[in-house]
């Protein structure tokens, strides 16, 4: 090849990167008024005061990010996360294959950052989104999964869902799957509704509620708070499927989404970490008291979300916290394979997930506990 030809196919190279490079990546910025990141998982800046944590999202990959920023940058799975100390005002973000953004909080309405809230900034190329139309479902004692069209990724990828009044819900990917549903090898001491096992194929893509729906949120909705236990991000409680039922309706119609309630298949592939699945007996570990609030633990009275571990997907409490409300009619297992099933036509009692030892399946992952 001479050397002229070499230098052509240089320049080609190099206008080509340049081409990519001068693309513009499109900001979005909110507040996640339900995300309790910054809260779990704090980090204080050099005053020893708590900061903000600002996730950003964006498919390709983040070089830098400069600004009032408390090192090391976070990786978590699609998400880069970001420390910076309160009254923070802007970021700029440098990426691989795009110009350098500089985003300014006060053009979305956020003059400046408050420790211990978390924010999403979405980086959208050229202004678009990726869609894909898959179920979304919101898994948790009382929260109503739903369809929608959302951006993709893979499974335990996060999506955030505005709501009202800066409140958002966060929703965690699962990817359609095989799995065997019910008592498997790694159980122990597992009620009798949970046999025989079988198999059980999903073919759609969802998502599930990374939290347990809070009352803050619920009283968002509702406009009131029925729990015994008062506390903004507790879990709600004291919620029947029909006041579930009526929740979701509102929340459908304010955010334009079809939010629903899981299938107990689409609840216990979740709790088993999905595609993700390590097999442990409970949801995100073999040692329940890592996962769950339960018994003398427990202490009958619901604990902060997200205060335990999470499973190999992401989500929390699903082996106990409080109760979780499935879509289907309570029937018995069969131990015949299934696909999609959506459980019984017609029955008199509803299936409850997750929790403590109880009534139906009330399972610490799609473990049952006596």
């Amino acid at each position: 090849m001479s050397m002229r030809r070499i230098f052509l196919l240089v320049m080609l190279l190099l206008l080509k990167a340049f081409s990519v490079l001068a693309q513009k990546l499109i900001p979005e910025f909110e507040l996640a008024s339900s995300d309790l990141t910054a809260q779990l998982q704090p980090r204080k800046d050099t005053n020893d005061k708590n900061c903000a944590l600002v996730k950003v999202q964006f498919v390709g990959e983040v070089l830098d990010v400069e600004g009032n920023v408390v090192s090391p940058l976070g990786k978590h799975n699609n998400e880069v996360w970001i420390y910076m100390p309160q009254n923070s005002r802007q970021i700029k973000v440098i990426t691989k294959n795009f110009l350098p953004i500089m985003v300014t909080f006060a053009d979305f309405g956020v003059e400046k950052l408050e420790g211990n809230r978390t924010y999403v900034l979405v980086l959208n190329q050229n202004g678009n989104t990726v869609q894909a139309t898959e179920p979304i479902t919101q898994s948790t004692v009382q929260q109503k999964p739903t369809t929608t069209s959302l951006s993709s990724g893979t499974s335990g990828s996060t999506i955030t869902i505005p709501v009202k009044d800066g409140i958002s819900i966060e929703m965690v990917k699962v990817e359609a799957g095989t799995f065997m549903m019910g008592h498997t090898a790694e159980m122990e001491g597992t009620g009798f509704d949970s046999k025989p096992s079988h198999k059980v194929t999903l073919t759609n893509n969802y998502y599930m509620g990374k939290y347990e729906v809070t009352q803050k949120i619920w009283n968002a909705i509702m406009g009131l708070n029925p729990s015994k236990v008062k506390g903004d991000y507790l879990p709600v409680s004291n919620v029947s499927w029909t006041d579930c039922q009526k929740f979701i309706n509102k929340l459908n119609n304010i955010t334009g989404r079809n939010f629903r309630l899981p299938t107990e298949a689409e609840w216990e592939f979740a709790a088993r970490g999905g595609n993700n699945s390590k097999k442990y007996r409970y949801s995100g570990s073999n040692v329940l008291s890592d996962v769950a609030w339960f018994g003398e633990i427990n202490k009958d009275s619901p604990h902060l979300v997200g205060s335990k571990k999470s499973n190999e997907l992401g989500i929390f409490d699903m082996s106990g916290n409080v109760y979780e409300w499935c879509s289907d009619w309570y029937e018995n297992f069969s131990e015949y394979s299934q696909t999609d099933p959506i459980g019984a036509v017609v029955g008199t009692k509803r299936v409850i997930r997750g929790g403590e030892a109880g009534q139906y399946r009330n399972s610490v992952v799609s473990h049952l506990i006596d």
